[in-house]
């Protein structure tokens, strides 16, 4: 039986970790959408300029889940405020990435990673809490509506050059 996982703060020292795992969800997106996304790569540092500002930026964050000193899952999340006389002035916290290892899919880890950015995020004075998801992301969708989140617009888009 192995143990559970442990989740912390992400810290710049895991960079490298994270970028390693990204490449699960890269692959997933390339597969789906070549046309937008690039090919995965064994030279993991070449995703360290896309990774870096969420351990270091201002008003975000990165949480990790561990397991046996491994990183299997990764969130990453942010706290914007809105300052328009068009929309209610508000705090909105928004989920940029969400990571799972393959191999440690369905044993709650994307659940807890998600209630982990929920707290920071109210922590920090947010009212609301959004993402974004591509629709052939079906295990992602699933999850997200069992979390509670709900439908609230559609992105289209038309691909112009073939």
């Amino acid at each position: 039986m192995s143990l559970p996982p442990l989740y912390r703060r992400a810290t710049p020292d895991d960079l490298l970790a994270i970028c390693k795992l990204g490449q699960q969800l890269n692959s997933l997106h390339h597969r789906e959408r070549p046309d937008i996304y690039a090919p995965a790569t064994e030279d993991y540092a070449r995703d360290s300029a896309h990774w870096q500002p969420c351990l270091d930026g201002e008003h975000q964050v990165t949480f990790l889940a561990e397991q046996a000193g491994n990183v299997i899952g990764f969130i990453t999340v942010q706290v914007t405020s809105f300052n328009s006389p068009l929309i209610q002035h508000q705090k909105v916290g928004r989920v940029g990435s969400v990571c799972v290892d393959d191999n440690a899919r369905g044993q709650g880890v994307g659940r807890a990673l998600m209630e982990r950015a929920q707290a920071w995020v109210i922590e920090q004075g947010a009212t609301d809490l959004r993402l974004t998801v591509w629709a052939f992301n079906t295990p992602a969708l699933r999850l997200y509506e069992e979390l509670g989140y709900e439908m609230r617009a559609f992105e289209m888009g038309k691909r112009l050059i073939a």
